[in-house]
C-alpha cells in the first residue's frame, strides 16, 4: 500500500518542486511562498553569515513548505519515493540509488564519479618491531592534481591481512588494530591533518561538503589497497568517531567496497535521525550544526531547521544504504553530541533493510559508560567487533537496545485492550461529557472531577503503592557524574543544593545566594524536561542560558531532576516494563514530580503554597498530568508539543499517538487505539479542566509538526469552559509563538514573572 507522504513525495516531485528547480519555472504564487519561506527563516533563525552568503551567491529559494508532504516518523527505507514497496534485493538497488540521490540532493552534496587514475607519487617507508610503515602521497583526478597523504602500517608476513581504514586524528586506534593482525590505513582527512579542501577547486561542478569530501577521501584509499597483493578485498573496515563517525558512514554508504564500517559517537548527521535529536530533543540538531560548522553538511540542509518532517530522507536511511554489509552504531550514554533512544530508533527502522537482504544481524550497537571520548578498552573492542563480523572470531560482541518497546510492554503486561468497548468521546467539550451544562451549580463539576481522574489514572497505568518522603542529603548525585552531565557548579550568585527524594532519586534546588542565611521563602518551580537522552535536566545543545539557571537568576527556587531514561537514569528505563508491567513510564515520571512537589513542600527555602510545574516537549505532558492529580501544586506552564490525543490521528502528520506508545512507549495502553483514537478514555481538554481555576499557560509556537494548532485550540478552548465556569477565566492563557518549536531563550523572560499566569 502507498502511504500519503509516498504518494505527495511523488506528487511533489512531478510537479517540479525540487529545490534545485530555477524559480523562473515556478508559478507566481509558489515563488512567492518560496520567498516567504526565506524571510521567515531569516528572521527566525540566528544569523549564519556563511548561509547567508550561500543564498546572497546562489539566489537558492527553501521549497515550497506547503506544497511539499511531511512525514514525523522516520520514512521507510523499503518504499520508493512514489511509494512502491520494495521487495527484494533487485528492488533494494534501486531504491539504495534513489536514497543516495536525494541524499546528495538535501544533505551531503554531490560527488564526482571515481578519478580510476590513483597513482603513487611519493612514498617514505621504515621498518619498525615487526611492523612496515609506508608514508605515501597519493595523486588522481584531473592532471593527478588532487593529492592525499595516507600511511600504512602492515604487520609482518605476506598476508592477506584484513584492513582497518581511519583518519589521521584515530592514528593510534590504527595501532591497537595492527596489534591484532590487521593492516592500517590511516589517511589525512580529519581536522587535524586535512588534504581534501583544494578539491572543492579541482571538482567545482560538485557541491560536496567538507565532510563529503573526506568520505570521498576514503574511497580513494580503498583504490589503492586493492593493488596491494597483502590486502583481503573482502575485509576492509572504514572506522571513525564523532565527525569521522558521520564521514564513515557517508563513504561506506557510497562506497560498496567498504566491507564494514564502525560509526563512532557519530550523533547528529550520523547515526543520529535530525527528526529526532534536533532542538526539541534538546540535541545538536540542524539549525546549530548548520551554523557553528556550516561546511560540514550542504548548506540546502538549513532550510528544514523546525521543519525536519519535511525532509525526504533521515539519517536511518543512510544507515540503510550500507546493507547488508556490518555496521556497527557506537554510543556513550551521555555523550551530548547524541541520543541513545534516536540511535535506537535509527537502527529500528534501517534494520528492514539488512533484514530483507538477509543480513538482520549486521546492523549492531555497542554501548560505553560516560561521555563523548573513547578509550583503549572501546578500540579493542571494535576489533573485537570486526573479528567477528570478518569470521576470525565466533564470539559475537554488540548490545542489546536499551530502551523497552511496545512489544516489550505487551509481553510484560499481557493486555490485549479492546478499543471497541470503549466509548467514542469529544475533544472540546469537557463541560457536556462531565455531565455538565454551563450555568450549572459548579458543585456539579466538581461531583464529575473523579471521573475524568479515574479515566486518566488508567491511561497512566496500575501505579504501585507509594509513601511520601520529605528529602534528603543521603544519596544526592556524585560530584563526578554531576560534572559529566555538566551540571557541577552553579554559576556566580546561584546556590544548587543536592538532594535525594522520592524513591531514591537525585535531584538538584536551585536558588539565588542573597536567601542563603535569611529565613525568606521563595516560589518555585518544578523543570521538566523534553527527551533529553544524554544529559537529563540540563541541555546538552541550548542557545543562551539554560531555563534552569534563567528562572533562578530571575528570583525563584527551582528544582530539577532527570526523568527516567535520561541523563543518569538511562539504563533505569531498559526493565522498567519488566518491573512495573502494567504501569507506564510517563505515569512514573508523573509519580516523580509529585514526589519533588513532596520534597519541595518541606524545604526551608520554599514557599509551599507557590510551587508551580514548568514543562516542555514531553515533559509538558508530565507537568499538565502532575498538576491535574496534586491539588497543591499552584499552577502550570506547558510548553510547546502538545496535542489532543483523539485528534492525533496518522493523517495530521504529527506521527500520532502511536509514538507514546511504539516509538517511545511513554503511554502504551495509547498502542491500542491507533485508528480508534476517538475511544481514547481521557485527553488533554480534560486535564486541563483538571487544573482549573489554579493558574494554566500553554504555549505553542506557529512552526510545529509535532502538534496540530487547530485541534490545541480546541482542547484549550474546551478547558477554558470549566475556567470562565468557575469564575477564572484569566487564569487560562493560552499564547502561540511567532517561532518553531524550540525552547527559545526568549521564552524565559516571558515565563520568569509568575504573577503573568495566576
Amino acid at each position: 500500500m502507498r502511504t500519503a507522504f509516498h504518494l505527495a513525495l511523488a506528487r511533489a516531485a512531478w510537479a517540479g518542486l525540487s529545490l534545485g528547480l530555477a524559480a523562473g519555472a515556478l508559478s507566481a504564487d509558489a515563488l512567492a511562498r518560496r520567498l516567504a519561506h526565506r524571510d521567515e527563516l531569516l528572521r527566525m533563525l540566528p544569523k549564519s553569515a556563511a548561509w547567508e552568503a550561500w543564498l546572497e551567491r546562489t539566489g537558492e529559494l527553501p521549497p515550497d513548505f506547503d506544497a511539499l508532504p511531511g512525514e514525523a516518523g522516520l520514512p521507510d527505507p523499503l518504499r520508493f519515493a512514489d511509494g512502491r514497496p520494495v521487495k527484494n534485493g533487485t528492488a533494494w538497488r534501486q531504491r539504495r540509488e534513489e536514497l543516495l540521490a536525494l541524499f546528495q540532493e538535501y544533505v551531503i552534496g554531490r560527488v564526482p564519479p571515481a578519478p580510476g587514475n590513483v597513482v603513487v607519487t611519493g612514498e617514505r617507508r621504515r621498518e619498525e618491531d615487526r611492523v612496515t610503515v609506508a608514508e605515501l602521497t597519493l595523486a588522481f583526478g584531473p592532471d593527478h592534481r588532487a593529492q592525499l597523504g595516507i600511511e600504512i602500517i602492515a604487520p609482518a608476513g605476506r598476508g592477506p591481512f584484513p584492513v582497518f581504514i581511519t583518519q589521521e586524528n584515530h592514528r593510534r586506534w590504527a595501532l591497537v588494530a595492527v596489534s591484532r593482525g590487521y593492516l592500517a590505513c590511516v589517511y589525512n582527512g580529519a581536522d587535524s591533518r586535512d588534504d581534501t579542501g583544494p578539491w572543492a577547486e579541482i571538482w567545482p561542478e560538485y557541491d560536496w561538503s567538507k565532510l563529503t569530501r573526506r568520505a570521498w577521501a576514503a574511497s580513494r584509499c580503498v583504490d589503492y589497497l586493492l593493488t596491494r597483493p597483502d590486502v583481503n578485498p573482502r575485509q576492509i573496515a572504514l572506522t571513525g568517531h564523532s565527525r569521522n563517525g558521520k564521514t564513515s558512514l557517508i563513504a561506506a554508504a557510497l562506497d560498496e567496497r567498504i566491507s564494514a564500517v564502525i560509526s563512532s559517537s557519530s550523533g547528529a548527521g550520523g547515526a543520529c535521525p535530525w527528526r529526532l535529536f534536533s532542538e526539541p530533543q534538546f540535541g545538536e540538531g540542524i539549525e546549530l550544526i548548520t551554523r557553528i560548522m556550516p561546511d560540514w553538511f550542504h548548506p540546502r540542509l538549513r532550510f528544514f531547521v523546525g521543519r525536519e518532517n519535511k525532509l525526504p530522507i533521515d539519517q536511518h536511511a543512510l544507515i540503510a544504504c550500507v546493507a547488508p554489509r556490518p555496521v556497527l552504531l557506537s554510543t556513550a550514554l551521555n555523550d551530548d553530541v547524541e541520543s541513545v533512544w534516536a540511535i535506537e530508533q535509527a537502527r529500528r527502522a534501517a534494520l528492514p533493510a539488512f533484514a530483507l537482504l538477509g543480513a538482520a544481524d549486521h546492523l549492531n550497537l555497542r554501548y560505553r559508560s560516560g561521555e563523548h571520548a573513547t578509550r583503549a578498552g572501546d578500540i579493542e573492542a571494535y576489533v573485537d567487533w570486526l573479528d567477528w563480523k570478518f569470521g576470525r572470531s565466533k564470539r559475537p560482541v554488540a548490545d542489546a537496545p536499551i530502551y523497552p518497546t511496545y512489544e516489550h510492554w505487551q509481553r510484560a503486561s499481557r493486555e490485549r485492550l479492546r478499543p471497541r468497548e470503549f466509548p467514542r468521546r469529544e475533544t472540546g467539550n469537557v463541560l457536556s461529557l462531565a455531565g455538565t451544562v454551563p450555568g450549572a451549580d459548579p458543585s456539579a463539576w466538581e461531583a464529575r472531577r473523579d471521573d475524568i481522574r479515574r479515566r486518566l489514572e488508567w491511561l497512566l497505568g496500575d501505579a504501585p503503592p507509594a509513601a511520601r518522603d520529605p528529602g534528603g542529603r543521603y544519596g544526592a548525585e556524585s560530584r563526578a557524574n554531576a560534572v559529566m552531565l555538566q551540571r557541577s557548579d552553579p554559576p556566580a550568585r546561584l546556590v544548587k543544593e543536592s538532594l535525594n527524594f522520592g524513591n531514591y532519586l537525585p535531584g538538584d534546588l536551585y536558588y539565588p545566594t542573597n536567601v542563603a542565611g535569611t529565613e525568606r521563602r521563595l516560589p518555585a518551580f518544578v523543570w521538566l524536561h523534553p527527551i533529553s537522552v544524554s544529559n537529563g535536566y540540563v541541555a546538552g545543545y541550548f542557545r543562551g542560558e539554560a531555563p534552569h539557571l534563567a528562572l533562578t537568576r530571575s528570583g525563584y527556587a527551582v528544582f530539577a531532576f532527570d526523568q527516567i531514561g535520561n541523563g543518569n537514569r538511562i539504563e533505569e528505563a531498559r526493565d522498567f516494563y519488566r518491573r512495573y508491567p502494567r504501569w507506564s513510564l510517563l505515569g512514573k515520571t508523573v509519580a516523580d514530580t509529585l514526589a519533588a512537589v513532596e520534597a519541595l513542600r518541606a524545604h526551608p527555602r520554599v514557599d509551599p503554597a507557590q510551587i508551580y510545574l514548568l514543562g516542555y516537549g514531553t515533559g509538558a505532558m508530565a507537568a499538565l498530568v502532575a498538576g491535574a492529580l496534586e491539588e497543591r501544586v499552584a499552577g502550570v506552564l506547558a510548553i510547546n508539543g502538545l496535542t489532543p490525543l483523539r485528534l492525533d490521528t496518522a493523517d495530521r502528520g504529527t506521527g500520532g499517538v502511536a509514538r507514546w506508545a511504539q516509538g517511545l512507549p511513554l503511554l502504551p495502553r495509547l498502542g491500542a487505539f491507533v485508528g480508534e483514537e476517538a475511544r481514547i478514555p481521557c485527553d488533554w481538554d480534560e486535564v486541563m479542566a483538571l487544573i482549573a481555576p489554579r493558574p494554566l499557560l500553554v504555549v505553542t509556537p506557529r512552526i510545529d509538526y509535532h502538534s496540530t494548532f487547530a485541534d490545541l485550540r480546541l482542547a484549550v478552548d474546551g478547558a477554558r469552559a470549566v475556567y470562565q465556569w468557575l469564575g477564572a477565566p484569566e487564569a487560562l492563557v493560552f499564547q502561540r509563538t511567532e517561532d518553531y518549536n524550540h525552547f527559545a531563550p526568549e521564552l524565559i523572560w516571558c515565563l520568569c514573572g509568575v504573577e503573568t499566569i495566576r
